[in-house]
């Protein structure tokens, strides 16, 4: 739940202002809280409940003048003083410490020897509004939940891990016949149970004990006798010390007073747990009715009634989903060690990608055909996902306690002052991360694409958006020191800073930008922080899937079209006509894969001979400025635009030393630091660890200066991508590139 925290308003009692007063006075000023000092005791609690203050400090060093205990317990006999926070502030003393329970029994919450010093009232003031201040705006703000709860049509019951009921709302009271209250306190088992299968006792209680949600139907009686059958949801939840504290069941009862209902029962009759990754029934509002109830004269059984709806509600849907559903079905009569083995079973199907719907391939069909070819083209094998490039990893899912913007204009006014030069090239990416606590992706990724444009071309919403950026942004390694969302956010940023030159907004196409920023976006997702090199010695399960060749950047790819097309949620392309969403995927894939360095100079060359050769020619006879409609036509070529296209995103991907000092500094020291860490770890223990890294401070500074000096030499380039620096020579001399690789070998040191 969000939380919005007003101005903390402080109410001083002291009948003189004297040096503590004055202390407490200024230190409200420092923390910037709202401050109000009362001398006569008789003011008090009108002016408390004039202004409901957050803090009351009440003056107790001299008893005779001021009653404070008393006047303490006038104020706690207001009902709007539930979440005030009163401190005592009380004389110091040499002699042995008093008890503190008579203040608390007054009302006081804690008490406070004096000190007038400025810094230790703030400090005070400090761990008041960070401590108690904090816990009492948590339990203000359950009030709204628990007024949802009381007027939820929904029967709610929540009890303790010793099966003792703590709370029950009054759906649930007036659905079971008892009266307000006389449920709290009691032993579930106290309630009358009349449970007809009794296996299905221990099947629930197995699968609430380790964690997992049960869901299914449930027979019990009313205070009355009277039988009821109950769709009921039980939810464990972890409390303190990790350990289960307490179980919430969300009930609606079966009444079948209509069809609908009735359907919704028996489709949830076999327990369902989705963590677990057992099939959730989908297509609850395309079920024929009558299907279903010329099924169920057939069927004796209201179980076997339920399996059957489910098949015969699949029947179109992929062979896997068949095969879970009647898995799910013998759950359901099988004893304990047969489900526990059942649900491994589950567990095995759900790590590969088996839910793809299969269709028949007919001579007819364009789509299939064109899905056939699309197997057989290029020589490439068509890949399951999970089956290979994640078969020892899951993908990483939102946290749920994660709070993420509702739209760009709901962003915190922290991350958005850390936004607010995001056009320039002095953009500073480390603010952001500070602000975003690590995940600046997500919020600079809305603005990047809002200001392009990109939910009205993809014809996707703000919110599959955001759901996007979280699930991509999720799946970036925060452990990396460098190649982690933050990094893909700087490439994010440089890219669009580069779209937004004249040359390259006269050159590219909408969908080429489209295709540039999202490429940005997902160029290094899931990047264990090692290099190619370093996965192919190792022989690690992505190399061999990718037979050694450009092993990470293909992994990026693929998974991020994973990522994105595995849930209608997240999936920003599922409204592109199939043409264009082709179009996109090559543009995005091919400019994943141009961040591989073994291409790099393959890039740079074809770069230099169609691109810069032909435009230093126009240069030198001074024949730009005539024919600039023969450069434009000759430079939106789709080679030449494919081309471009790379080396913009290459650019981007190795502009950090083009960035401030002290950004090129931190850049060094973040990418030495991952590397360094994989010559520990390397697969080659063969070899003399101080051989190996000297060896790599040779190979990593000339391989770095030869990269940016291949890069820097293209003179022309500065009309094409236009990088703050250019000019080679002034470039290797500068101050940021120096620093970087000066920091780099330092850190290697």
């Amino acid at each position: 739940m969000r939380f919005h925290p007003d101005q903390l308003q402080v109410l001083l009692v002291f009948t003189k202002e004297d040096n503590q007063c004055n202390g407490f006075c200024r230190a409200c000023e420092k923390a910037g809280f709202k401050c109000t000092v009362t001398k006569e005791a008789q003011a008090v609690l009108a002016c408390f409940l004039d202004k409901h203050h957050d803090i009351i400090i009440i003056d107790h060093r001299n008893p005779r003048q001021l009653d404070a205990e008393a006047l303490c317990r006038s104020i706690r006999s207001s009902k709007l003083s539930e979440n005030t926070i009163i401190i005592g502030v009380v004389r110091r003393t040499d002699r042995e410490e008093s008890s503190v329970m008579p203040l608390i029994a007054a009302g006081f919450t804690r008490r406070y020897v004096e000190n007038p010093s400025l810094m230790a009232c703030y400090n005070e003031l400090l761990q008041l509004e960070f401590g108690e201040v904090r816990s009492q705006l948590k339990l203000r703000a359950c009030n709204s939940i628990f007024t949802a709860l009381e007027k939820s049509q929904e029967a709610i019951e929540i009890t303790s891990e010793d099966r003792i009921i703590q709370y029950a709302n009054p759906a649930f009271e007036t659905t079971m016949g008892y009266q307000s209250g006389e449920l709290i306190g009691k032993e579930l088992a106290e309630v009358p149970i009349n449970e007809k299968k009794a296996d299905l006792l221990d099947t629930i209680n197995s699968c609430i004990r380790i964690g997992k949600e049960w869901q299914g139907i449930y027979h019990t009686k009313k205070k009355n006798g009277d039988n009821v059958q109950q769709n009921v949801k039980i939810i464990p939840v972890i409390g303190q010390g990790g350990k289960i504290r307490h179980y919430v069941s969300i009930i609606r009862v079966c009444n079948g007073s209509n069809k609908a209902e009735k359907i919704e029962c028996v489709q949830s009759d076999t327990h369902t747990d989705n963590q677990s990754g057992k099939h959730k029934d989908r297509r609850k509002s395309s079920l024929d009715v009558r299907t279903l109830a010329s099924r169920s004269s057939e069927v004796g059984s209201q179980r076997r009634h339920s399996s059957m709806a489910r098949i015969h509600s699949m029947t179109i849907e992929a062979p896997i989903t068949k095969v879970i559903n009647i898995i799910n079905a013998a759950q359901e009569s099988s004893p304990m060690p047969v489900t526990e083995a059942l649900d491994r079973v589950l567990e095995i199907l759900r790590t590969t990608e088996l839910y793809s719907p299969q269709f028949g391939a007919k001579d007819d069909d364009p789509h299939a055909n064109d899905l056939v070819g699309g197997l057989m083209s290029d020589g490439l094998r068509r890949l399951s996902g999970n089956e290979y490039v994640l078969s020892t990893k899951t993908l990483q899912q939102v946290p749920s306690s994660v709070i993420t913007p509702i739209s760009l204009h709901d962003v915190p006014p922290r991350i958005a002052r850390a936004m607010e030069n995001e056009e320039y090239w002095d953009f500073n990416i480390f603010e952001l991360e500070a602000a975003t606590h690590k995940r600046p992706l997500i919020y600079l990724g809305l603005k990047m694409f809002a200001r392009f444009g990109i939910c009205e071309f993809l014809n996707c919403s703000e919110t599959t958006l955001r759901s996007w950026l979280q699930i991509i942004e999720a799946n970036y390694h925060s452990s990396n020191p460098y190649h982690n969302s933050t990094h893909s956010a700087d490439v994010l940023h440089a890219t669009a800073y580069f779209l937004c030159k004249e040359r390259i907004k006269q050159t590219l196409d909408p969908v080429d930008e489209v295709a540039a920023l999202i490429a940005a976006t997902i160029h290094d997702v899931d990047h264990p922080g090692r290099t190619n090199s370093f996965l192919c010695n190792a022989g690690s399960e992505l190399a061999i899937l990718y037979n050694d060749t450009a092993v990470l950047e293909s992994h990026h790819a693929a998974l991020a079209f994973q990522l994105t097309t595995r849930d209608d949620k997240c999936n920003i392309f599922k409204n592109m006509e199939r043409n264009d969403y082709r179009t996109l995927r090559q543009g995005i894939i091919d400019m994943v894969l141009a961040t591989e360095m073994t291409k790099h100079f393959e890039h740079v060359n074809k770069f230099v001979n169609s691109i810069n050769k032909p435009l230093a020619a126009l240069e030198e006879n001074g024949e730009v400025n005539r024919d600039e409609e023969a450069i434009n036509t000759m430079l939106r070529t789709p080679e030449n635009r494919t081309l471009i296209k790379r080396m913009l995103i290459k650019c981007a991907d190795v502009s950090n030393p083009c960035r401030p000092l002290e950004q090129c500094i931190e850049w060094a020291a973040r990418i030495s630091e991952e590397y360094f860490s994989q010559v520990r770890c390397s697969p080659l223990k063969n070899l003399r660890e101080t051989n190996t890294i000297r060896s790599l401070e040779v190979r990593g500074l000339t391989l770095g200066s030869r990269v940016l000096s291949e890069i820097l030499s293209l003179k022309s380039t500065s009309c094409i991508i236009s990088l703050p620096v250019m000019n080679l020579s002034s470039f290797l001399l500068s101050e940021s590139v120096s620093a970087f690789f000066l920091a780099a070998y330092l850190h290697w040191l």
